[in-house]
């Protein structure tokens, strides 16, 4: 994957032309070090003038966005950098989220699952999305040790203790 989704922008935060930002980075300072961020279709350009943070969110100023109606245009645009502009990974057990989309998903026995379409995180924890191509959404399945204990990138898979009746069919009422 060329480029990496770094950040999503929010609501209109005041009259200015802030906006809320959701952050990916470990480090949400990085995203002013970036320099120009795209919008997904690379049709839409950003730089982040500055980063505060508020409570559950960092709130930003966008080079260029100067009012609320400017703002509100925005929400929902995820942003996204060139991955050699991201640090190199020197540790074999890293890797970023990105790396995991398109990883075969399987048990501990090599059942598969499908695959992993997106990593997802509303709050709590980083969640993975797993789904059989050519559906584009399905499980949900919590990124910690318990339920993912092995990622192998170079065996292009994710290792999942799956939850029991998360993958199973539904069963057909009985009248």
């Amino acid at each position: 994957m060329d480029r990496v989704c770094v950040a999503k922008i929010g609501a209109a935060h005041g009259l200015r032309g802030e906006v809320r930002l959701q952050v990916f980075t470990q480090d949400p300072d990085a995203i002013l070090k970036f320099g120009e961020l795209t919008s997904e279709d690379g049709t839409k350009k950003f730089r982040v003038a500055s980063l505060r943070p508020a409570k559950g969110h960092f709130v930003a100023r966008l080079d260029g966005v100067n009012d609320r109606n400017a703002s509100e245009l925005l929400t929902n645009i995820e942003l996204f950098v060139a991955r050699e502009k991201l640090p190199k990974i020197e540790d074999d057990g890293e890797f970023y989220h990105a790396d995991l989309i398109g990883l075969r998903v399987e048990d501990k026995a090599g059942k598969n699952y499908g695959v992993v379409v997106a990593v997802r995180n509303y709050g709590a924890s980083d969640l993975l999305e797993v789904a059989e191509p050519p559906k584009k959404s399905g499980a949900l399945i919590p990124f910690i040790d318990q339920f993912v204990p092995e990622v192998d990138l170079a065996g292009g898979r994710v290792v999942i203790e799956p939850v029991p009746g998360l993958f199973d069919e539904p069963k057909a009422e009985s009248k």
